[in-house]
């Protein structure tokens, strides 16, 4: 999967709870493998970051059209390859993107909750507070064992995230969810 290493541009999705450091990590692993990024943060309208910036979780019908936007993304990337962010948390949500781009392989930031809600507190200027948290976690259902995708630490430094995520993807199709 890694461009560098002459084989095909992969497509990802990184997923995990807000504070996760999904943006921080899939920018730098763009950046590597030399494919465009986007952050699902940009594909919400209005409403949903009004709602999230009064402390109210998101309902299904508020992240459905959101996800189309982001599954619209990832086909329209699916030939160069490309890495964006989404929370993901359910597999309902991560089977839409895969309706419209069913290539796309998964990389769920994963970690302990004291660091997200930490990080989330810390944050300046994002929307999400630290109070969804909990909420995050809660409706969070891993990548089953039939979901294309891999699961890595978030406590690493990013470059070591990236560096163990194109490790993997060298050495596998990325199939069945692991942790490396």
């Amino acid at each position: 999967m890694d461009t560098a290493r002459g084989s095909a541009a992969p497509l990802l999705v990184v997923m995990g709870v807000a504070g996760s450091g999904k943006t921080t990590f899939g920018a730098a692993l763009a950046r590597r493998l030399g494919v465009p990024f986007a952050d699902a943060d940009d594909f919400h309208p209005p409403g949903n970051i009004a709602k999230m910036s009064a402390g109210i979780p998101l309902d299904d019908a508020d992240r459905m059209p959101w996800l189309r936007a982001i599954g619209a993304w990832l086909a329209g990337h699916a030939a160069g390859g490309g890495v964006v962010t989404c929370s993901a948390l359910r597999r309902v949500y991560r089977d839409v993107l895969r309706a419209e781009a069913p290539q796309a392989v998964f990389v769920h930031l994963h970690g302990d909750r004291e660091v997200v809600r930490r990080r989330v507190a810390e944050r300046a200027g994002h929307f999400m507070p630290a109070s969804l948290v909990d909420s995050q976690f809660d409706t969070l259902e891993p990548l089953g064992p039939d979901e294309r995708g891999i699961v890595l630490g978030l406590d690493a430094p990013v470059e070591e995230l990236v560096d163990a995520y194109l490790d993997a993807a060298s050495g596998a199709a990325a199939s069945p969810p692991r942790e490396a």
